[in-house]
């Protein structure tokens, strides 16, 4: 039997903390509550999550400081929880490195939903057909992008990318100089069922970019009003 997947949940109020693991135990997850951030940070060591769902409003540290914290050596998801609707809040969740932003109130069938789909685009890399033999690879100039093992090799250094920034990456890499809408690439990226807005995309370009810099022979280009493209320099 496949070990169960492990959930933290991090909210200062313990009746949500504790209807939000009633929902994910019925669904066989294994969880895990904490109601501050600085237990969080040591349940991340101990408990070793397979995604955190993390309430941004927590006593002492917030979410924002524990999702930078985590993001400093750990790459498990993170589906942030607010009541702050405000676009600004949002992306920066998502700057910070949250996989996906939830505002209160939700409905517990949303908030599995967004769990399973984070969890199955996280889990891709580690899923082996040994019936498929079709290596994934974008090679350029200083630069491989391999799908099928998730990583990143920039002038001959492994680059720590979460897996949908790299998914993008690899996705306007493998179509050099066709234009994708943000529109196309959110559907691409995360699907169909996400809800979110087409800012997503400017973040995780803008964070692709503080890791990977335009080459001489290749860059990823902003098509104004349209969306993006990777293009080759001739």
């Amino acid at each position: 039997m496949a070990a169960k997947q492990k959930i933290l949940i991090v909210d200062d109020d313990e009746n949500i903390a504790e209807l939000i693991s009633l929902y994910l135990t019925k669904e066989c997850f294994e969880t895990s509550i904490v109601y501050d951030g600085e237990s969080a940070l040591e349940q991340l060591a101990s408990f070793k999550p397979n995604l955190i769902l993390l309430d941004l409003m927590l006593p002492g540290i917030d979410g924002y400081e524990v999702c930078r914290e985590i993001r400093r050596s750990n790459n498990v998801p993170i589906i942030m929880l607010s009541a702050k609707g405000e676009t600004f809040d949002k992306v920066l969740g998502l700057e910070l490195g949250a996989d996906d932003y939830i505002i209160k109130p939700f409905e517990p069938k949303e908030l599995i939903a967004r769990v399973k789909a984070v969890l199955r685009r996280y889990n891709a890399p580690q899923a082996q057909d040994g019936a498929s033999q079709h290596v994934q690879c974008a090679v350029y100039p200083d630069l491989v992008i391999n799908l099928d093992n998730y990583s990143v090799q920039y002038y001959g250094k492994n680059i720590e990318m979460p897996p949908k920034e790299l998914e993008l990456l690899y996705f306007l890499a493998s179509s050099p100089n066709q234009v994708f809408t943000r529109e196309q690439l959110l559907d691409h990226i995360w699907g169909y069922d996400y809800i979110g807005d087409s800012r997503t995309v400017d973040v995780h370009i803008k964070r692709i970019r503080e890791k990977i810099k335009d080459h001489d022979c290749w860059a990823i280009d902003t098509v104004w009003g349209i969306g993006y493209k990777f293009i080759l320099k001739h």
